[in-house]
């Protein structure tokens, strides 16, 4: 079944520029053999990625994901079946936010903002709501 899986998470304040990187590389590596792929957005102290693909696969990745010593307090925040991927060639692309507040390059409503604040915090959305959100990020 082909899924979708977003999460939120800590960075660490050890996890360089470089490291991310590092994890770029490494999702350009290993995600075309799992057909996984997916946006990354990273600040100064957050991660939220979207990931999409085989749902069995996500699981696994999300588990090794969650073991990664970059960052913690790694939530779920929405997982789904969906009927096709949105980023189908993306094995990961990656943006980062603004070191101290979100700024919206796109037109943004004030209910995205606040669904936004609330993935930043970690709390549960729906996944539609999520990739539309995510998506006027790499527009």
């Amino acid at each position: 079944m082909l899924a979708q899986l977003v999460y939120v998470s800590s960075r660490k304040s050890t996890c360089s520029d470089q490291e991310i990187e590092k994890i770029l590389s490494a999702c350009q590596k290993n995600n075309p053999h799992v057909e996984a792929t997916g946006v990354l957005l990273y600040s100064k102290d957050k991660f939220i990625q979207y990931l999409e693909g085989d749902s069995k696969q996500l699981l696994s990745l999300f588990d090794k994901i969650k073991q990664d010593s970059r960052h913690e307090q790694v939530r779920m925040i929405s997982y789904g079946p969906i009927k096709e991927k949105a980023f189908p060639s993306w094995h990961m692309a990656t943006k980062q936010l603004s070191k101290s507040e979100v700024e919206y390059k796109t037109h943004i409503s004030i209910e995205d903002k606040k669904i936004f604040h609330q993935l930043l915090k970690g709390q549960q959305q729906e996944g539609s709501k999520v990739l539309s959100l995510l998506k006027q990020f790499f527009n």
